[in-house]
């Protein structure tokens, strides 16, 4: 069952088409990921979904309740992190999720069981009562995501969920989410550029300027690279790769200072390739592929390229929608 649908959904900031003609669906207790750099669509795609950000076109469906005529009922069924501040800083923390809690209807029976868990799981229980404004750039964003997971949406939506924690923190963090998912069956929808992050997902959406370039599990994106990824460092790049073309490599791309291979079973195959070559080798990496050589396989960059303009005018629009 899909508890999100989305048909030819498209978003525009005057001249930007921030989003244009996006297509998915979501299945209850389902992992999905949007991976892209900033300025992709991302974090647009999420306002739409969230009712934050009006679609220009398209539609777009969340629990059953279109976005469009049914806010209300929308609002209800999700939970936000939203990659921007959005605490009372003149509170304290437990003060901002005792108010979120009535907000969302938490019971005081259920928000006493849950509060300690969550403050626990980003480290804030002994800072409970402080007051937000003197809290670190990364306390507030921890407080954040434990006031997104407090009342146990039906869809939990994460715009750059971990942005700005440490790595302890941020594995906590999926700890506790894939609790929810396999104990609740807790559907989460989350945007991301950390590609490890990723992994974690059922099924990822590749997305760059504002279109969705692929749409698969992580493992059968990895497979669409063909094969493992050698890197070859050499002065002598054109012997190089006339002795690579006799093993009908898959791909093999120019780099600075030598060659990128992607090539089956590169462990048999640098052997080969060694005893046979002439050029003198510098140094040889080889591993399996990831997530960033399927996004630079696709569009021919990598993730960590990103469009600020972009990004800087969806984030301005998405915050001035806010209500």
């Amino acid at each position: 069952m899909n508890v999100i649908e989305v048909n030819n959904l498209t978003k525009k900031f005057d001249k930007l088409e921030a989003v244009r003609g996006v297509s998915f669906d979501v299945k209850e207790g389902e992992i999905f990921g949007f991976l892209g750099p900033n300025g992709a669509g991302k974090s647009t795609t999420i306002g739409i979904l969230s009712t934050l950000v009006k679609p220009t076109s398209g539609s777009a469906v969340v629990n059953g309740f279109e976005v469009i005529k049914d806010k209300d009922d929308v609002r209800k069924s999700i939970g936000l992190v939203f990659q921007d501040p959005s605490l009372d800083d003149r509170l304290t923390a437990m003060e901002n999720l005792r108010f979120h809690a009535e907000l969302y209807g938490v019971s005081r029976s259920d928000f006493l069981k849950r509060i300690r868990e969550v403050f626990e799981l980003v480290e804030l229980w002994d800072r409970r009562d402080g007051i937000v404004k003197n809290f670190s750039g990364g306390m507030k964003r921890r407080l954040e995501i434990a006031r997104g997971l407090l009342h146990y949406p039906k869809v939990l939506f994460l715009d750059e969920p971990t942005i700005g924690l440490d790595p302890q923190t941020r594995a906590h963090i999926w700890q506790f989410l894939l609790k929810l998912q396999k104990n609740f069956g807790m559907t989460i929808f989350m945007t991301t550029h950390y590609l490890n992050e990723a992994e974690y997902c059922d099924r990822i959406a590749i997305i760059d300027n504002g279109s969705i370039v692929a749409l698969d599990t992580p493992g059968n994106l990895k497979s669409m690279v063909g094969g493992d990824i050698i890197t070859i460092k050499s002065k002598d790049v054109s012997i190089l790769k006339k002795d690579v073309e006799i093993f009908k490599a898959t791909e093999i791309e120019d780099m600075q200072g030598g060659i990128r291979v992607e090539i089956q079973d590169g462990k048999t195959f640098l052997p080969k390739l060694f005893s046979k070559s002439k050029a003198k080798i510098d140094s040889v990496e080889l591993r399996e592929p990831t997530i960033d050589d399927v996004f630079l396989k696709i569009t021919g960059k990598q993730i960590r390229e990103e469009s600020a303009s972009a990004s800087d005018v969806m984030r301005q629009h998405f915050m001035s929608r806010r209500r």
